[in-house]
């Protein structure tokens, strides 16, 4: 907790908020700008010693309860409300529920990636949305309906979907895949689409619930990445994971080192001839899953 930086932000917020914008009387007796400290207690409902306390840096670090009354009382936005959370040393709370819909602007930066395969995928393991060379790459699954455009779900109910990966790079990825959904969860307990993905594939896969009852956790980050493709081949790719500010879309792009077997692959795929590789031979999503380092809670 950084007391003194919490100090002179909460002062410098204050300051900015006239009695008017929270409905309190102005008055004309004011010697200082914005809400008096007093009045900042009474709107999060802690007493005005325990907020003075704070901007005097001698406070004891605030529960997350009196942070977001803080965040209400100052009206913050959702940037302010990250600062003031980090700020104490916690981690800010995120959406409950991520969104489904995929911002114009990164649909646009997907559209002009002509030349490496590249697809948003929400943190659940959804596909949203894919490029002409990702589909190229691994199948068109970001139109598929219901769970079929889940990553994990062919995964763990598919044989096929697996076919895209090496045998021998198969077993890293399913764990990794299943560390990276219990992080989610953890952080969204209450999206109950995600709790129903977990109860399917654990009720459904053998594999996946003794995965599960690991409780590895680890976030998917970049790595890289070995792809079968049935058509040109075996692809080693970089694989690069970029996060939304929500962090509940990634979009992911896939980058072949220049000059190398790969690239020369990537590029035949990329050739209009070139078709799209079968369902069958696609139905992993292409996102797989990130090797990263895991540890056990």
């Amino acid at each position: 907790m950084d007391r003194r930086e919490l100090a002179d932000f909460l002062r410098r917020r204050r300051a900015t908020i006239a009695p008017g914008d929270v409905g309190l009387p102005g008055g004309a007796r004011r010697r200082t700008p914005g809400l008096r400290r007093e009045e900042v207690a009474l709107l999060a409902g802690m007493s005005a010693d325990s907020y003075t306390r704070l901007e005097q840096a001698r406070g004891s670090r605030p529960s997350r309860q009196l942070l977001t009354a803080l965040v209400g009382a100052l009206r913050l936005s959702d940037d302010e409300r990250d600062h003031l959370f980090h700020l104490t040393g916690k981690e800010p709370p995120r959406p409950r529920t991520p969104t489904e819909r995929v911002r114009p602007a990164l649909l646009l930066m997907l559209d002009r990636l002509t030349d490496v395969p590249a697809q948003v995928v929400s943190d659940r393991g959804d596909v949203l949305a894919q490029n002409a060379l990702s589909r190229a790459l691994t199948g068109d699954f970001a139109g598929a309906p219901g769970w079929e455009r889940n990553i994990l779900w062919r995964w763990f109910t598919d044989p096929g979907a697996r076919e895209l990966f090496p045998a021998e790079d198969r077993a890293a990825h399913a764990r990794a895949g299943v560390a990276d959904l219990r992080a989610t969860l953890a952080q969204r307990p209450d999206d109950a689409r995600l709790a129903e993905l977990v109860r399917r594939l654990r009720a459904g896969s053998g594999e996946f619930r003794a995965l599960w009852e690991a409780h590895e956790v680890a976030v998917r980050r970049g790595s890289v990445k070995r792809l079968l493709h049935p058509v040109v081949g075996l692809l080693e790719l970089d694989c690069e994971v970029l996060l939304s500010p929500e962090h509940d879309q990634r979009l992911i792009v896939y980058t072949a080192r220049p000059g190398g077997p790969s690239a020369a692959r990537l590029g035949r795929l990329s050739a209009p001839a070139t078709p799209s590789a079968p369902a069958r031979a696609g139905r992993t999503g292409a996102e797989g899953f990130d090797q990263p380092d895991h540890h056990t809670d």
